[in-house]
């Protein structure tokens, strides 16, 4: 019944150390995942542990439970029971030490040691806390003390007298542990690593040492007063604080930490380091997950929020934030130093700030609608200037002369957007531009579609001359050739007309002739590609040279506005200074227009346009398929290539001296010397006596047959029906034309 008192006692005094500790547990577990965490009422945390390797740290932390009795102990102290663990020592169930004195004499033994009990600490993770605990002796007329061993020095102690030498056995008392049969003082130093305890004889007047049996001296849990229960047995037991720590080295010493997450190393009363979770966090600091946040805010007492302020918890931590209406005021005495009190400057400055919004967005209302008011004014201007623009450049005459044919050959033009060219172009940018010339700027771009174009920005159109254009463009819309530059369409919205064509590919004749490296072998144009090139040429001419009911001459034969495609199939572009005449009419009186070098000399004298100011042209880039030079260089002081190439005809073996390398390594004889020939009588300077354009493409188209020997099929350009025994006939919408082709072919080398 007894020892049962004993332990209900000593499981009360726990039940509020316990209790403390457990409100301070998050909802978490404190055990290591999948390992037991409770001995009966105990809470067993990590580094503590219960069962196999991997529950508890090291063996110093192992817990033993007896599941029977449902009793913890420590198999590395003793086996000693334990009562509580806390985050830095363990309450454990201890002895206390009893005193006899040596009555062989039968008298008082005057002053010296009567009995000495010594403790040994276990290193380096356990150490008898003197944080925790006090140091109490019971009996009558003694000294007791605690000793360093090692130093000899008394660490602590205190004295307890009787006046009556019965009074101990027969009615004890010590709940008040004052100095009558009991003392009890606290340990202001750290216990050494051994230390004994003992008590001494006071020898007073009215001694009782020698009659009492009750002398204990004990180190006991600094809470623990239930002394009145011990009634004077050698076995009773008493709750002990029990200091713990990992290892035996500091933080900073600490090569290795266990903390989890939000927790912090920290230096132990003893050797070795604790861990401890950060401010605002609660947990098993010693876990992997580590301690979690405290929200302060679910508990009032957590914070110090007054009246009429909200709690915003954050992670670790927690502030106050007055409601709506209130403001801080730390001037006020409270008992928290901090409140809210209502903010009448608040509320007007909220009530100013509403007029001035209710303000702003009136005025924000009528910047917007002048905005919106003034964009639409810009565009109707827009719309009248782009209308403007259309019908100056020709678009209602236009529209009245698009092309309405049923043949599925002609295509119909198309009138563009603005807005469609300049997406299509990226508002024309400059990194667009393909190329610039006398009459305008030809951009790269790209419709909706997908389809790439080349759109050409002309200069300004001369208002007399509207008519004339839009009478050019409709007619040029409606050519259907494979080796002229197909008109898409136009825009006339804008200042300058906009012209779009297709997109040719592979750069201009000029760039493939004038870009050949003459210390290398091999040019760019092989001599059957030249050949070909000009059969396509000459025949792109008579084609247009021969319309049913209207002619159109072009003006400005040049390499620089003959365009290749990636199979080097030529394509006459630029029609900028073309013009159309009636086929009754046998010339045009014009203002002189051309480039130098190609210019027809007798149409610059006489201003007179025909066919044959283009048959000159021709003739010209005949000369520079032949020679591979340019038709102006800087580095002659003649007038051109026209000169140079019929003054080395004179001379004997002068043609050779100046042919391009791969139409001499290339060419057979014969053909170079027909073709010289046939330049020869284009660029002659009586229009009368050079050969027309016809009868130009029939000697070259000749030639390109018989040279097909590394050509697999018949040059681009021409199809099957446009030659036959003897004719060749060119299919127009007005009908098919007929021409003899019967001419001399005789070859004069001395020319």
């Amino acid at each position: 019944m007894a020892a049962f008192t004993k332990v209900l006692l000593l499981l009360l005094f726990m039940l509020q150390v316990i209790s403390t500790f457990e409100q301070a547990t998050p909802k978490g577990g404190l055990a290591m995942p999948g390992c037991q965490e409770k001995c009966g009422n105990l809470t067993i945390p990590y580094p503590f542990g219960i069962g196999k390797p991997g529950c508890y740290l090291d063996e110093p932390f192992r817990v033993k439970c007896n599941s029977s009795t449902k009793v913890a102990t420590l198999p590395y102290f003793y086996d000693v029971t334990i009562y509580n663990i806390s985050s830095d020592s363990i309450i454990i169930n201890a002895y206390g030490s009893s005193v006899v004195y040596n009555s062989s004499s039968g008298k008082n033994l005057e002053k010296g040691d009567v009995e000495t009990v010594g403790y040994e600490l276990l290193q380096p993770h356990f150490s008898i806390s003197h944080t925790k605990n006090k140091f109490v002796a019971l009996g009558c007329d003694i000294f007791s003390f605690l000793k360093d061993f090692r130093s000899g020095s008394i660490i602590t102690g205190c004295a307890s007298f009787c006046v009556n030498k019965d009074r101990l056995e027969s009615q004890p008392n010590f709940s008040s542990c004052s100095g009558y049969g009991c003392c009890q003082t606290p340990i202001q130093t750290k216990l050494g690593d051994y230390f004994v305890s003992g008590a001494h004889t006071m020898n007073t007047d009215n001694t009782t040492w020698s009659r009492n049996r009750c002398n204990y001296i004990m180190i006991v849990e600094k809470s623990f007063d239930k002394f009145d229960e011990i009634k004077c047995r050698p076995d009773f037991t008493i709750p002990s604080a029990v200091d713990w720590s990992i290892g035996n080295l500091s933080c900073a010493k600490a090569k290795q930490r266990i903390c989890g997450h939000n927790a912090y190393c920290a230096n132990s009363t003893r050797e070795g380091y604790l861990c401890r979770c950060s401010q605002g966090y609660q947990g098993n600091p010693y876990l992997p997950s580590g301690c979690q946040d405290i929200d302060e805010c679910e508990n009032q007492n957590e914070n110090i929020c007054p009246k009429n302020a909200d709690c915003v918890n954050l992670q670790g931590s927690y502030y106050c934030s007055c409601r709506q209406g209130y403001r801080s005021d730390l001037s006020k005495s409270s008992p928290d130093g901090y409140t809210c009190i209502p903010d009448h400057e608040r509320r007007m400055l909220v009530t100013l700030i509403c007029v001035g919004v209710g303000v702003g967005i009136s005025i924000l209302i009528l910047v917007v609608a002048g905005f919106w008011l003034n964009r639409k004014l810009k565009k109707m201007k827009l719309e009248k200037t782009k209308e403007r623009f259309f019908k100056r450049n020709g678009g209602f005459l236009l529209q009245k002369q698009k092309p309405t044919s049923n043949r599925g050959s002609v295509l119909e033009m198309k009138i563009f957007k603005t807005e469609e060219l300049e997406k299509a172009t990226d508002n024309f940018n400059q990194s667009r531009i393909l190329g610039k010339g006398g009459l305008g700027t030809v951009y790269k771009g790209m419709l909706s579609d997908g389809r790439i174009v080349a759109v050409k920005k002309s200069n300004k159109v001369n208002e007399g001359q509207v008519g004339q254009f839009i009478n050019e463009i409709s007619i040029l819309s409606q050519i259907n050739h494979r080796n002229i530059v197909k008109v898409l369409g136009c825009c006339l919205e804008t200042e300058v007309p906009l012209v779009v064509y297709e997109y040719i590919s592979n750069g201009t004749l000029s760039q493939h002739l004038n870009n050949n490296n003459t210390n290398s072998s091999a040019s760019p144009l092989s001599w059957t590609h030249r050949l070909r090139i000009g059969a396509e040429i000459a025949g792109a001419l008579a084609y247009l040279h021969s319309c049913a009911s209207t002619a159109i001459f072009h003006r400005d034969i040049k390499s620089s506005n003959i365009l290749l495609d990636e199979n080097y199939r030529a394509v006459i572009s630029d029609f900028g200074l073309s013009r159309s005449v009636h086929i009754d009419r046998t010339h045009l009186t014009t203002v002189v227009g051309g480039t130098f070098g190609y210019l027809d000399p007798e149409y610059f004298r006489s201003g007179h346009l025909n066919d044959k100011s283009d048959v000159y042209a021709f003739g010209v880039v005949l000369a520079e398929l032949l020679t591979g030079q340019k038709v102006i260089s800087s580095n002659t002081s003649d007038e051109g290539l026209a000169i140079r190439f019929k003054t080395s005809l004179k001379q004997k073996d002068g043609l050779f001296e100046i042919l391009d390398r791969a139409v001499a390594n290339e060419g057979g004889e014969e053909e170079i010397f027909v073709v010289a020939k046939l330049a020869k009588r284009c660029i002659k300077l009586n229009a009368r006596k050079r050969s027309c354009m016809m009868e130009v493409a029939t000697e070259l188209q000749r030639l390109a047959r018989t040279n097909g020997k590394d050509l697999q099929r018949r040059p681009n350009g021409f199809e099957d029906s446009y030659f036959s025994s003897g004719v060749m006939s060119f299919d127009y919408s007005s009908g098919p034309i007929s021409f003899d082709y019967n001419l001399d072919l005789s070859i004069d080398k001395t020319m």
